[in-house]
């Protein structure tokens, strides 16, 4: 059985982009006030500014660390497990209703495109009292693949 080598590709920021906007899971890690970071699974997008979006509760651990620390940093999957990924190092902001509204809605097309009804889902987001935090990209490994280091091929 052939080994697969693991691979480690620099990327420009518009070759990032293109990388993370067809994946949408992701880990997002948080900085805690005590110096630790708190790690979520996520639903992520990039927004037409370049940015990772997440839709969050203002509530959560996450979103309360973006509103102390406005530092983020995610691991982006494939969604094939073993897939290609990249750490994505940031500034974060924590946007909350009604400021969040259209950014929300901006993260939906993201993600699954057009909504049926925009009005309909508006007026969940309000109801639900979602939030979101977007992330502007600082700093990116390069895109690695998993495997056996070259030296074992």
């Amino acid at each position: 059985m052939a080994r697969t080598i693991a691979t480690n590709t620099a990327v420009d920021r518009a070759e990032l982009l293109d990388f993370l906007r067809c994946r949408h899971h992701m880990i997002l890690m948080t900085p805690r006030n005590d110096g630790g970071w708190q790690g979520s699974p996520v639903t992520a997008g990039v927004d037409a500014e370049g940015r990772i979006v997440v839709s969050t509760y203002p509530e959560r651990a996450k979103a309360l660390n973006v509103a102390r620390h406005g530092k983020a940093s995610v691991v982006v999957l494939s969604d094939d497990f073993n897939g290609p990924w990249v750490q994505v190092d940031g500034d974060a902001e924590l946007l909350r209703l009604p400021e969040a509204l259209e950014p929300l809605v901006d993260y939906f097309r993201a993600i699954s495109g057009e909504h049926p009804d925009w009005d309909e889902y508006r007026k969940a987001m309000a109801a639900q009292g979602k939030a979101i935090i977007r992330i502007t990209p600082t700093r990116w490994s390069p895109v690695a693949t998993g495997g056996f280091p070259a030296r074992l091929a």
